[in-house]
């Protein structure tokens, strides 16, 4: 079992990041792979924060893992093999049928059916005032 903790922090620029912590918090820097179709990631960062006796992470982001679909990179604490968090990316064809999509399809003829309705309604105000 591992000790460590790994909480993200943001996705930009092309770059994953995140904090590192340790639960019997010793001094030990964290042994970190990341994978992507099970092969390792070149150019994984991993930097002491001594002020939080905490570890930064930067993941950079294959180019070959942004494609149609679903991809996924693993980041794996080696010493237990226990997988830290998955970084999942979501583009293309794939994204059409996704639930955010979706969510987002649906607001957009929502805000449509407001100002037709808010339209109707001052129209509706208009006719009114003009039979009295």
């Amino acid at each position: 079992m591992s000790d460590w903790t790994l909480t993200k922090t943001r996705l930009s620029q092309g770059a994953w990041e995140g904090v590192l912590t340790c639960k019997n918090r010793d001094d030990a820097e964290p042994d970190i792979r990341v994978t992507y179709l099970d092969d390792p990631i070149a150019g994984v960062e991993v930097k002491k924060d001594t002020t939080h006796r905490q570890w930064g992470l930067r993941v950079p982001i294959p180019a070959d893992a942004i494609a149609d679909g679903v991809q996924t990179l693993l980041v794996i604490e080696a010493a237990s093999g226990r997988v830290l968090e998955k970084i999942t990316i979501i583009a293309g064809e794939a994204l059409a049928d996704d639930i955010r999509a979706e969510v987002d399809l649906l607001r957009a003829e929502l805000d449509m059916l407001k100002r037709a309705f808010r339209r109707h309604c001052v129209e509706t105000m208009q006719d009114t005032s003009q039979v009295q």
